[in-house]
């Protein structure tokens, strides 16, 4: 039986913290930042956690 694989997409996405939580940075940051307001690029700057509708299947993508 091969290996499984670990999704390449999943991995550089998420990070693992100590406590076992899937960590996750904000989408919308990346280009078109001048129409964006200072305020709202700056709360996108802080790093997220995964909801737990979403844990299930990030898990699976990550074999946990």
């Amino acid at each position: 039986m091969p290996k499984m694989k670990t999704n390449a997409s999943a991995k550089k996405r998420f990070v693992l913290t100590g406590s076992g939580k899937i960590k996750r940075q904000h989408a919308f940051k990346r280009h078109i930042l001048t129409k964006k307001t200072t305020k709202q690029k700056r709360a996108l700057t802080h790093s997220g956690l995964i909801s737990n509708v979403d844990l299930r299947e990030v898990k699976l993508l990550l074999h946990i």
